[in-house]
């Protein structure tokens, strides 16, 4: 059992080796417009946007900014499949021109294309990091009509190519049910509102830049186990330090990323390598003492009538019945085409080996990685 992830370096406004209809699932976080950081990268695209910001023109440059965005998600709207899903990490941008403090609204522009151009937007989920002090304040201070609300929040956008995806086939519905996911984390996953994850590092060592602007896995390994099968092709057309590949790889499903910055290429292959297979496949041991430690508690007060037969324990619902969980067992290939092996059960050890990297670790005990969910 494998599942293969490839790595292009290029913008994604043309992502020429992508076939049409070939991708079940995108899970991205884009440049964020009008956040400073991100000025120079979009400003390459199209001088036109430097030209506007320093001739104090923000509307300008705002809608500049989201027409080279607006390429990538023609690009996206040819290689999803019908019905495929489509998940955009997002935040608004707030910032002064010409003395005057603004807020540019990205997950409005980016809702406006998606919707003109035949997609239903689902219900979105709005992300409230952690990271941010309790303290802090832009604008008058205590002064009012002079202070402005902090932006605390991102927003996860979710919409679908037309109407729903089908699984006509017995193996299309089969492979669905094995990719079901506990009652408990639905009832967590499907909330409009993540609180509970925190963010990440964000220091690197590149040329190109000093931040990641990177979001934490829990967030696309959510995402992927919400809406795709296992054995589907993620994309994400903005990869930057590889970690919507890392949550493919943990969910047993395909990948593609393009990264415009060559730069990041080796970025991505360390973290690869330094998520090992012993870590990824305890984020599975956690799930499933979760969900032993929900149950316990549940059959203390009422009987759960559903049985999982793989997973040898109950369950809430018949849709969980038939859930099955694969292990990885090993990671090979180099930066830009990658194999992941996976087994039925946990190996005694595991391997990963990129390029001329190899490691064999055994399967730790009793420790906690960052990903719990």
């Amino acid at each position: 059992m494998k599942t293969t992830h490839s790595i292009y370096t290029g913008a994604a406004q043309q992502m020429k080796k992508i076939n049409d209809n070939s991708v079940e699932l995108v899970v991205t976080s884009p440049p964020y417009p009008m956040i400073q950081m991100w000025d120079e990268i979009l400003s390459k695209q199209n001088p036109c946007i430097a030209n506007a910001l320093n001739e104090n023109q923000p509307d300008a440059a705002f809608e500049l900014m989201h027409q080279e965005l607006d390429k990538v998600w023609d690009e996206v709207t040819r290689v999803l499949v019908p019905g495929g899903i489509v998940c955009i990490n997002v935040g608004d941008a707030t910032r002064t021109f010409n003395g005057n403090f603004a807020l540019y609204s990205n997950h409005s522009r980016i809702i406006n294309y998606f919707t003109a151009h035949g997609y239903v937007n689902l219900p979105n989920i709005i992300w409230r990091k952690q990271t941010n002090a309790p303290n802090k304040f832009m604008g008058s201070g205590m002064l009012p009509a002079g202070a402005y609300v902090t932006l605390e929040h991102e927003w996860i956008l979710i919409f679908r190519k037309g109407g729903k995806r089908e699984f006509k086939s017995a193996i299309d519905k089969q492979k669905r049910r094995e990719s079901s996911f506990f009652w408990e984390e639905r009832n967590v996953w499907f909330s409009d509102l993540w609180d509970n994850i925190k963010g990440t590092k964000q220091k690197i060592s590149a040329e190109s830049r000093d931040r990641s602007a990177a979001y934490p896995l829990e967030v696309p390994y959510r995402l992927i186990n919400m809406y795709s099968l296992q054995g589907d092709t993620v994309l994400d057309p903005f990869l930057g330090t590889g970690t919507t590949t890392i949550a493919a790889i943990m969910s047993n499903r395909n990948s593609i990323g393009y990264e415009i910055d060559d730069k990041f290429i080796n970025i991505i292959a360390d973290n690869i390598h330094s998520s090992s297979v012993d870590q990824i496949n305890e984020v599975i041991v956690n799930r499933i003492a979760a969900h032993k430690e929900f149950v316990s508690q549940r059959t203390q007060n009422k009987e759960i009538k559903h049985f999982n037969e793989h997973l040898q324990m109950p369950v809430m619902t018949s849709q969980e019945t038939d859930m099955r969980f694969v292990y990885l067992s090993a990671i090979r290939g180099n930066n830009h085409l990658i194999t992941a092996e996976y087994a039925d059960t946990i190996p005694v050890t595991t391997e990963i080996k990129i390029g001329n990297r190899k490691r064999i670790a055994p399967i730790p005990t009793g420790r906690q990685i960052a990903l719990t969910l």
